[in-house]
Formats: structure tokens, C-alpha cells, sequence
């Protein structure tokens, strides 16, 4: 398939022809004076609200007969009857009757007729009277809609096609959920934006990955690229269950009656070993990359521990890999939506962003700055790419120190050997607040002070050989800025905001349906670090990130972890560290042993990307003296727990 430059233009013919002849006519301030966004100019109380049910072609219930998903539509009244079709944002979610959507947990709600009344979140609100359609889908198997949810497989992301297909005149659709009487599309071009958080947005990019013609554009927000790496990272687990409980979890009452045989199939197909199996292949969006027709704005909390970064990296490679139009924004935030952490600037951005690849308009959004990155609480830069130009991988080796454990970090090859025992109960906070201190269950590596700012971005990789002393052994790696900051309190509850009684409203309301919520803001920490990325593996899986191997103790073994992507500046003044340990308590799970590790000093190390490289970090690491620090604890935000088994969209 051929690629699309960059934010190509679109426009209706009309509208073109219209804009050519307005050149040739008006004055140049006149031409100037042309309207560069959607305005609402539609009746939001006066809309259409109806439901159809489009066939998906499966049968995941084993009823006997093709599951119908539920399609709740809100569209303006008036450009049908002036003979306008008009694009669509859709969002397909598991969580409109179990769960609820956005900070507040909102549901659908329906009058006596089953149209919607209530539609979640402020999407319909503020575009409808703007000229968009807005629809959202039950995926199969939750609320109104037939057959099983499947976590990622061909049933979830059929659910969600099927509908853009209907839309583009390639599927069917009923009025209701078993009759007969056909459900048409005329009112809409077909040009199609899919939006959502967590799962939502995970639906999105598997959409998306279908190559399927109509979806023009998709924002996926804190979302999952290949849900492999939701449950496992090469072999480590990383929660105690598998998708069968998080299928469970979100079914309707009639698809846990029926979806029986699905959810063992997911049980089978999800071994806790954390081998690949083909399960993973069919929910692995990253490699089909090369289908994506659609632009990507992705937006993702750098410090998300339930949808994690390394979903961002991957998936952001890929793309640009295939010449995919991208813009992003990384918060300082855990798993949270940017209407709760950048509002005004977020509806604003996301109306320019719907306007010129829905709808056509010149508004300049293409000729912005590719990634907006939060460096501190509500403060914000920019990269006109990203990673920004300049960006290289530079090698980083840990050495030994004047203390056992506690070593140095540069660009020569070290020596010897460190040695640490993998204790379940400690996590990457108690290994960061005693960076300076020997402790028995990490091996720390620090640079000394900067002598100016260092900027990471992107994705990072640690290459450990390690000698363990039992047949199974899991490693963690974390980089962590060691210096004091103001960050946002990702490990708090609310993963980085605070929710206030005030609200603002965006867009018209009814009495069913505000669209006004309640506001937020910066739930911040002061720290005397920071971790930076972090990254898991089973040792068991030195050989293949497919398939794990029981070890042979004694013997030495070398494996590439991979770092979550960041983008983060460590102050002049600050430290940058590596710490090597075992089990990162309640973000992996630990091994059937408790095994001693040897490091191989000479045989490890992290490649980081630098603005700049090598060179970047030569220069802000000359001249560092290794002064022996103050050997206190260092604060920093309380130990990260993602007892939350669901890539849910409630935060």
C-alpha cells in the first residue's frame, strides 16, 4: 500500500471547489477571514438518538446465529435534511453497562424506546453540534450486544469493524437486536475516527491494524499494542491472572450464561508460563503496523504501571517504521485520561485534530509540533519530532565502586562482579531510596553529578549476564534520576490528579445528559528521585522471548531486557542510575525460587537513548566527581501497587 505523506488534506469536493472559486474572488484578507474549524451550529437537544445492531459475521456465542452488536448513535438532525453526509467518531468499549467511562463512571442510559439518553463522556456534546455523528459500540459479548468478549481476539476487534464497514455500506445492520428490517447509513461519508481510553483505545489500534478503508484516524489513549505484553514481559508475569478472568469480568450476564467454551479457550491459549502462544499472535496489533491507513494521536501517562509505556515504544516504532502519520503527548500521570490532566488544551487539540482529518480543514495542526511532553506538574515542552532529531543510543557499562553494590555508571567497560538475592517483598522504590547504600537485594550503578541536562528519549535496553544459583530467576532494570523534584503522584490512588467539586461543561446539555464535569488537578509529590523506565524478564527466556527454559545453576546466561519508553531531562546537579535486581514487588510476580544473581560487570550493560548520544552524555558526565553521597534513605512516592487487574477507562 502506498503512504501518505504527512497529514495529507482532505476535503469534499464541493468544499474544494468552493474554497478555489472563493480564491479567485475575494480580497486576500477576505480568503483570509475563511472559517478554519467546525463550529456548533447544529441543536445538540434536537439530535437524532437511535440504535441499530450490525452483524459481525461470527458466532461467539454458539447460538446458533451471526452475533448483532449494539450501536447507539447521537447525529445531528438538520444536514440530513439539507442533504449533507457527515463523518463519525466512534468509541467501542466493554465498559458502558459493568464498569462506566471517565473520571466519574458514567453508563449509558436509555429511555422507554432503547435510544440512548445518557452517552458517556463529553465526546457527543461538544461534536455533535459541530457536525459529527457520534457512535458507541457494545463490543461483543457487553451490554446490549450478542456473543463472547475475547480480550483483544477477533471477536472484540470485529465488533468494533464490522461497524465501520456498516458505515461504509459494507455490512449489515438491524433496527433491533433479532428482527429483520434493515438498518441503512446513508446520513454519513463514512470517514471514521475511532477514540478511547485503555481498552477502548487498545480497540482502536487493532481496528486499525485491520487496514480497514473508512477509519481515517484513531486516538488511542493509555492503550495496549499487543496484549502479550499486558500479561507477561519475555516470560515475567505480570499479574496473577490471565484474560479469562478479565473477560469474566466485564461480560454481560447473558454472554457469562453462553461464552463457556470461550473462556476456556482463553485459559488454554494463556499459559502462566508466560510462553507465546498463538493467542498472543492474534492479539499482537504491533505486527501488522504495515496495514495502518489510519493517522494516530496517541496520548499515554509516562508513568502508567497498568497500561504500561512499553505499549507506547513498540507501537510508535512500528508505525514510523511504515510511514504512518503520528502525533503524541506524554503526561507525568499513571492511567489517566488528558480531559483529567490537560482539559481546555485538550479539547481544543482534539477538535483541530477530528476537524482536519474528518472533516478537511487547513487548520494548521499538521504544521505543529509532532509530541507534547510533560516535564513538570502542568508544565509542558515540545519536539517538533520525536524522539526529537539527534536522538542516539549510547552505551552505558556498570563498574564496581568503593562499596560492594553500590557502583559507578559510564561509558567504559567495567569489571568484576556484583552479586545480589532476589527478595519478593522489596520493590524498585526501596531499591531507589537506598541507591547509596548496600543493601542484599539490588545492585545499584550511579553516575556522579551532571554538569548539565541530559535529556532521554525513547526506548531503552539493559543486556544482563547473570549467574543464578536456582532453575528459575526473574530480573528487573530501572533507570532513576536521583535528585529532588516536584512530580506528579502517580502512585496515589488517582495516579496523579485530584478530582474537585467544581465543574465545567463542554458543549450543550439535556436533562439526560450534562455536559459538564467535574474538574481536576495536579496531585503532586516532592521526591529525591524519580524512576525513569523500567523493564522485566524470566532468565528462563535467555534464549527466545517466545519460550522459557528451566536454568541450570551455576551456569552463566545473558539476556536483553527491555526498557518502557520515556522521555525524560535529568537536571544538571542530578545522578542518573542503573539498578539490576530480582522481583519488582506488585509489578511482576516472583519466581517459584528465591535465587542468588551474579552479575558479569564486563558483560552488562544499558543502551539509552540521548538527545544527542554518547556525546551528550560525555559532556554532561565530565568532570563528575564520585563523591561518596550521603548514605540516607531518599524520599520518593509510595510503592507503586496495580492490584487492578483491567485496563479499565474509570480514572
Amino acid at each position: 500500500m502506498p503512504k501518505r505523506t504527512r497529514f495529507t488534506t482532505w476535503r469534499p469536493l464541493a468544499t474544494a471547489a468552493t474554497a478555489a472559486l472563493m480564491a479567485t474572488l475575494l480580497t486576500p484578507v477576505a480568503a483570509q477571514a475563511a472559517p478554519r474549524g467546525s463550529e456548533p451550529v447544529y441543536s445538540y437537544e434536537k439530535a437524532i438518538r437511535e440504535a441499530v445492531w450490525v452483524d459481525t459475521g461470527l458466532d461467539g456465542d454458539g447460538d446458533g446465529k451471526a452475533d448483532r452488536v449494539a450501536v447507539d448513535i447521537v447525529r445531528p438532525r438538520e444536514p440530513a435534511r439539507q442533504g449533507r453526509k457527515i463523518p463519525v467518531i466512534m468509541d467501542a468499549s466493554p465498559y458502558y453497562s459493568c464498569c462506566g467511562r471517565g473520571n466519574e463512571s458514567q453508563k449509558k442510559t436509555y429511555d422507554a424506546d432503547g435510544d440512548v439518553v445518557q452517552m458517556p463522556l463529553f465526546y457527543d456534546n461538544y461534536f455533535v453540534p459541530r457536525g459529527y455523528a457520534f457512535v458507541g459500540v457494545d463490543l461483543a459479548g457487553t451490554n446490549r450486544s450478542d456473543g463472547c468478549v475475547d480480550v483483544g481476539g477477533r471477536s472484540d476487534i470485529q465488533s468494533a469493524k464490522a461497524v465501520v464497514d456498516w458505515l461504509n455500506g459494507r455490512a449489515k445492520a438491524y433496527t433491533t437486536r433479532t428482527g429483520t428490517t434493515r438498518a441503512q447509513a446513508g446520513w454519513t461519508n463514512g470517514r471514521t475516527g475511532m477514540i478511547g481510553k485503555s481498552w477502548d483505545g487498545t480497540i482502536a489500534n487493532g481496528v486499525a491494524a485491520t487496514g480497514v478503508k473508512g477509519l481515517e484516524t484513531i486516538v488511542p489513549i493509555s492503550a495496549i499494542s499487543s496484549w502479550y505484553d499486558y500479561y507477561f514481559q519475555q516470560g515475567a508475569p505480570l499479574y496473577d491472572s490471565g484474560p479469562d478472568w478479565l473477560s469474566n469480568y466485564v461480560n454481560s450476564p447473558d454472554a457469562r450464561a453462553k461464552c463457556g467454551p470461550v473462556q476456556q479457550k482463553l485459559v488454554d491459549g494463556a499459559p502462566r508460563s508466560g510462553d507465546w502462544t498463538p493467542l498472543w499472535t492474534e492479539r499482537d496489533y504491533v505486527k501488522a503496523a504495515r496495514k495502518v491507513r489510519a493517522s494516530v494521536f496517541l496520548i499515554h501517562g509516562m508513568q502508567d504501571l497498568n497500561v504500561r509505556m512499553k505499549h507506547v515504544g513498540q507501537w510508535w516504532d512500528a508505525l514510523a517504521k511504515n510511514g504512518v502519520e503520528r502525533k503524541i503527548w506524554l503526561s507525568q500521570t499513571g492511567h489517566v485520561d488528558p480531559f483529567d490532566f490537560r482539559r481546555a488544551e485538550w479539547v481544543d487539540t482534539l477538535h483541530r485534530w477530528f476537524d482536519h482529518e474528518l472533516m478537511g480543514y487547513d487548520n494548521g495542526i499538521d504544521r505543529e509540533p509532532m509530541a507534547d511532553i510533560e516535564r513538570r506538574p502542568d508544565q509542558w515542552d515540545t519536539s517538533r519530532t520525536w524522539p526529537p532529531s539527534g536522538t542516539r543510543a549510547a552505551t552505558l557499562r556498570p563498574d564496581r565502586g568503593t562499596q560492594a553494590g553500590v557502583g559507578t555508571l559510564g561509558l567504559h567497560r567495567g569489571h568484576g562482579t556484583e552479586t545480589f538475592t532476589d527478595d519478593p517483598a522489596r520493590s524498585e522504590t526501596d531499591w531507589a531510596a537506598r541507591i547509596d547504600t548496600p543493601t542484599a537485594e539490588k545492585a545499584g550503578f550511579v553516575t556522579g553529578p551532571l554538569t548539565r541536562d541530559l535529556r532521554l528519549a525513547g526506548s531503552s535496553e539493559v543486556t544482563v549476564t547473570a549467574t543464578p544459583s536456582t532453575p528459575t530467576a526473574h530480573l528487573s532494570a530501572v533507570l532513576v534520576d536521583i535528585g529532588p523534584a516536584t512530580i506528579r503522584d502517580y502512585a496515589d490512588a488517582d495516579e496523579g490528579i485530584t478530582t474537585l467539586p467544581d465543574r465545567t461543561c463542554w458543549g450543550p446539555s439535556t436533562p439526560g445528559d450534562s455536559s459538564c464535569f467535574k474538574e481536576t488537578k495536579a496531585k503532586t509529590a516532592d521526591v529525591d528521585y524519580t524512576v525513569v523506565s523500567r523493564g522485566w524478564a524470566d532468565l528462563g527466556n535467555h534464549a527466545s522471548d517466545l519460550q522459557g527454559a528451566p536454568l541450570t545453576p551455576g551456569k552463566r546466561y545473558t539476556i536483553t531486557l527491555d526498557l518502557a519508553a520515556t522521555d525524560h531531562v535529568v537536571p544538571k546537579g542530578h545522578r542518573l542510575a542503573l539498578i539490576v535486581a530480582g522481583t519488582d514487588r506488585d509489578l511482576i510476580d516472583p519466581p517459584a525460587d528465591r535465587p542468588k544473581l551474579t552479575l558479569d560487570l564486563s558483560r552488562t550493560s544499558a543502551r539509552v537513548p540521548f538527545v544527542g548520544g554518547a556525546t551528550a552524555f560525555a559532556r554532561a558526565t565530565e568532570g563528575a566527581a564520585y563523591a561518596t553521597p550521603d548514605a540516607g534513605v531518599l524520599d520518593g512516592v509510595r510503592e507503586p501497587r496495580t492490584t487492578h487487574r483491567v485496563p479499565e477507562g474509570s480514572r
